[in-house]
């Protein structure tokens, strides 16, 4: 038998999720979303696919929970959407309502899966739906570090003309324009980009992955990125549900770890079929745990207005 993915919210991003979790044949997808006709309608376009593509993956559309039942993961992308001149913090309480009532409707109906939230401001819809569902924290998480190191790769790939796949690049902290790039820890090839990019064009692109979001938005004006997103979501699933052991950075529970205690902020974390199997913590100069300390403390001061 297949694995079972609901994915929540039928609109871009989790319409592409669905689709490329059924072009892996990752599990079979139950697609969900308050419209009518909406998730029915993808899901059956998407089935139709299959033969041309070549999976078998079952894909299933519905308006309601009841088909969501006993999904090894779920994945949460339900939302309002940020419009141009909107900050994250302007989604938070139109978000907060969303995520709140969607958790519980699936935690209800799957005790024992694992919660991927994509739904902005990232951190803290993380942390609602952690406590929400009364799930252990290593079974609950947030998509936000592995799209934005892609963008910082896409962005240092670009600037020096050779191939992502050689790029690595190392993104902390929260997601939105307080995350923490790491230089130093972002190599092409193994050789640090310190070494190949002088400091003023690194801040450059530091600052452009920063902003990589609002770009997107910028350019399309009636919505935001999903292709990226999307992507980063089921690189995540491919993990947990192939117990990988993947070293991805993702929205994580902090116990401790980086002078952290009780929140949940984007680090590099080891993905497997339990979850987050553990927190990768390094070793940070005096500069760079301080931006971290100052995106965590944005994190919390949005989860502090949500009174959690």
């Amino acid at each position: 038998m297949r694995p079972k993915v609901t994915v929540v919210g039928a609109g871009n991003v989790g319409a592409s999720v669905a689709q490329y979790t059924v072009e892996k044949e990752l599990a079979d997808v139950v697609l969900v979303d308050v419209i009518e006709g909406v998730p029915q309608g993808k899901g059956l376009d998407l089935l139709q696919a299959g033969p041309i593509h070549h999976y078998d993956s079952r894909l299933t559309g519905s308006n309601g929970y009841d088909e969501t039942a006993n999904s090894d993961i779920v994945v949460v992308t339900a939302g309002f959407p940020r419009k141009p001149g909107m900050t994250r913090d302007d989604l938070l309480f139109k978000n907060a309502e969303v995520v709140q009532q969607v958790t519980q409707e699936v935690a209800r109906r799957s005790p024992n899966a694992i919660l991927i939230m994509v739904t902005n401001p990232l951190d803290a819809m993380v942390q609602l739906a952690w406590k929400v569902s009364g799930f252990p924290p290593h079974r609950v998480m947030g998509m936000a570090g592995i799209l934005d190191s892609a963008r910082f790769r896409t962005f240092i790939a670009m600037e020096l003309g050779v191939s992502v796949e050689n790029v690595t690049a190392f993104v902390l902290g929260g997601h939105g324009d307080t995350m923490v790039p790491l230089p130093r820890y972002s190599t092409v090839a193994g050789i640090p980009i310190t070494e190949l990019l002088p400091r003023d064009k690194i801040d450059a692109l530091v600052k452009r992955t920063a902003n990589g979001g609002a770009e997107i938005v910028a350019l399309l004006k009636t919505g935001s990125a999903f292709y990226a997103p999307a992507a980063a979501v089921v690189e995540m699933m491919e993990a947990i549900l192939k117990d990988k052991k993947k070293i991805l950075p993702c929205a994580a529970y902090l116990d401790g770890q980086y002078g952290t205690k009780g929140l949940y902020v984007g680090v590099p974390v080891k993905l497997g079929r339990a979850g987050v199997e553990q927190v990768i913590e390094i070793k940070l100069t005096p500069e760079e745990d301080a931006a971290f300390k100052k995106s965590a403390a944005a994190v919390r001061e949005l989860v502090e207005k949500l009174k959690l």
